[in-house]
């Protein structure tokens, strides 16, 4: 039985690449996908190159809480259920997926009035307010981490994993570093802060550059800064004569994974997923102000196991960071256990699971 299949994945990277790792699932197994997104730019420019997926583009935005901006929420609101009604009108989905996130509301919501399979999938070790909200009313949640399921105990969950794409493949170290005009052999630090960067990364790296002394002949960096703050990180590597890669973004990520040997990043469960994926040891900045510190939830999963180690941004130093990155990147047993201990936290097939799960529910 073919399905049609509306995926709701909009917002963030860490929505939308588990979204577009489903769709390609069911599209290898025959159905057909929408993706709705968001119009925000991360959106359309990680869509680029992606032909193969559909996609609309839908009104969202955050709940505001109790202030002035409630009246720009209910009216979005209101103005995304007119859009999804006239696309699912056009498209007639069997069956809704919502990836977390309020991009998901409205189209779950939708999907639940005209009687169709809905499921909703959650990435984080603590739901989100959308999922929390929704996860009772659907057909099936799908979890990325099984603790989550102590939240949502009037939901039926099933652990999948989260969806990783599967263009996020192991490259041959040498050829991406040619590719980047880089030392195969050096050492190399891969910070980023999700699909939309982190400040608060960002100025920490900063910070830590002119400590790094008479190590900057043997370290390399890849920084994925985010639009805002590309220039001024670019800036700072070359001002300390270190050798940087920086971009804002990139939708290429299995290229910074290929080469890099520790990553310095935020704990977003789409980027732990990716991570325990390519087995890299990690040094893990929760994003301080996620919504019920679900970033720290996520990250101890990984630093309780040894695969990572939790630095709260609170507490971190510019010293702090050099003498950690130091410490792993002149251990190689040290990171290689970090390693192992990353891979055991992977979840194979989780986009296959996903789809099976849906195709059960098929009508």
């Amino acid at each position: 039985m073919k399905l049609r299949v509306a995926i709701a994945c909009g917002g963030t990277g860490g929505h939308l690449f588990p979204g577009i790792a489903v769709a390609e699932e069911l599209q290898q197994r025959g159905h057909e996908t929408l993706l709705l997104v968001s119009s925000k730019q991360i959106d359309a420019v990680a869509l680029q190159g992606n032909e193969q997926h559909k996609s609309r583009a839908i009104s969202t935005l955050g709940w505001p809480g109790l202030s002035p901006r409630l009246f720009s929420f209910l009216y979005t609101l209101y103005k995304s259920w007119g859009e999804c009604r006239g696309i699912f009108n056009e498209f007639k989905p069997d069956m809704v997926l919502g990836m977390g996130g309020f991009t998901s509301a409205v189209p779950l919501m939708l999907g639940r009035t005209k009687k169709l399979q809905t499921f909703i999938h959650e990435s984080n070790a603590i739901p989100g307010r959308v999922t929390r909200y929704i996860a009772p009313r659907v057909t099936r949640t799908l979890l990325g981490f099984s603790r989550c399921a102590n939240h949502l105990r009037t939901a039926q969950c099933i652990v999948t994993g989260t969806p990783v794409r599967k263009g996020l493949a192991q490259l041959n170290r040498a050829e991406v570093a040619e590719k980047f005009g880089l030392n195969p052999n050096a050492k190399t630090l891969l910070v980023m802060g999700g699909s939309q960067g982190a400040r608060g990364i960002n100025e920490m790296i900063v910070q830590m550059l002119p400590l790094i002394g008479n190590r900057r002949d043997d370290w390399q960096f890849l920084h994925l800064s985010g639009p805002s703050d590309a220039n001024l990180v670019e800036v700072n590597y070359r001002r300390q004569k270190l050798t940087a890669v920086v971009q804002p973004f990139s939708s290429e990520m299995e290229q910074f994974y290929s080469l890099a040997d520790l990553v310095v990043c935020r704990s977003g469960a789409s980027s732990l997923t990716e991570l325990s994926h390519y087995g890299l040891p990690s040094l893990l900045i929760p994003y301080p102000t996620a919504a019920d510190d679900h970033q720290t939830a996520n990250a101890h999963i990984f630093s309780d196991v040894g695969a990572a180690v939790t630095l709260p941004q609170s507490k971190l130093t510019p010293e702090r960071l050099r003498d950690e990155v130091t410490r792993l990147f002149t251990d190689e047993s040290a990171r290689q256990a970090m390693s192992a201990a990353a891979r055991k936290l992977a979840t194979t097939n989780a986009a296959a699971t996903v789809a099976q799960e849906m195709e059960k529910c098929a009508v």
